[in-house]
């Protein structure tokens, strides 16, 4: 993998890193526990306390956070305010954690534990998870229309746009259902795809929501087109490399440790890189999408280091 040189001799960049991902996951779970706190003035709206006590076990006490941190590093090398990079961060990762409990739901994946916890609709029930689920959805637009996210009405609404896109129907609901599809849901076997089919589904399902992620800290500051293009270049590989390690961490690595059943991809016959080309091959596609996203950023110079090493981390990560 693609060295990286710390902006200043003597700084060890990886420790930056660990030091700035743990920060933003600090300031994210403040916000969203201020986010979704019960309303503190009588009279307001009420919020039926079963499904926002579903929503914050949920949202709240878990993750790396690593998609709030891509929006906010990448915010940060436009200069942007780190509260409205935040802001845009909580709203991401209302969608992750609403994708999370869905997925996780006995209609999908069927998982019983998330993050070391019992997921939502074993705490709850499944009409709970479902309903909290859609909540955290809805209430990432809310998120992304105020004006402590921007005080641009044209930048909210491309973050909202882009948002949507990459959520949805060509983005990660729609890589979904090609998942469902890839084990048979809907036939009486499961289809073989093949490596380019493969990347496609895990770009929308996986991919689409961690590009968001960079592409949010260029809505943010408002970048130029050559910014815009490196950034995304470094989200698509990012993402990409995102899936393998977690392909490769549910075949061999540690339930304790991951947090989650692991080895439930074989069984299920889900579509997958290691699949396709073997753990071998799919480490060294790893490496190389680890080299690619890092050389993506070459534009902004030492100011990208963070994250180049956030590629090295998703790469390397044992959960």
């Amino acid at each position: 993998m693609a060295r990286i040189d710390a902006a200043k001799k003597g700084v060890d960049i990886e420790t930056v890193f660990q030091d700035r991902l743990g920060q933003v996951a600090q300031d994210t779970e403040a916000l969203l526990d201020h986010l979704l706190a019960p309303p503190p003035v009588e009279g307001e709206r009420a919020r039926p306390a079963r499904l926002l006590d579903a929503m914050r076990y949920v949202g709240l006490g878990g993750g790396k956070r690593l998609r709030p941190f891509l929006v906010v590093e990448s915010a940060a090398l436009f200069e942007v305010s780190r509260q409205n990079s935040l802001m845009a961060g909580a709203a991401l990762e209302c969608v992750h954690c609403y994708s999370l409990a869905h997925d996780d739901l006995p209609a999908m994946d069927n998982d019983d534990l998330r993050r070391g916890r019992p997921t939502a609709h074993k705490a709850f029930d499944e009409a709970t998870a479902i309903l909290a689920g859609d909540g955290l959805l809805t209430f990432a637009f809310d998120i992304l229309c105020r004006p402590e996210t921007h005080s641009d009405a044209e930048v909210r609404l491309k973050l909202v746009s882009a948002l949507a896109r990459a959520a949805g129907l060509g983005g990660m609901v729609g890589g979904q259902m090609l998942d469902l599809a890839a084990e048979g849901r809907f036939d009486a076997s499961p289809a073989r795809l093949g490596e380019q089919e493969v990347k496609v589904l895990q770009a929308m399902k996986t991919g689409a929501l961690l590009r968001f992620g960079c592409l949010a800290g260029a809505i943010l500051g408002k970048a130029e087109q050559s910014q815009w293009k490196a950034l995304e270049r470094y989200g698509s590989a990012l993402g990409e490399a995102f899936q393998i390690a977690d392909d490769l961490l549910d075949l061999e690595g540690d339930p304790a440790t991951v947090g989650k059943a692991t080895g439930k991809d074989a069984a299920a016959h889900k579509a997958t890189l290691v699949g396709v080309l073997g753990p071998a091959a799919a480490r060294r596609r790893l490496e190389s999408l680890v080299t690619e996203a890092q050389s993506a950023l070459s534009p902004f110079g030492g100011r990208a280091d963070v994250l180049k090493a956030a590629a090295q981390f998703v790469a390397t990560r044992q959960a």
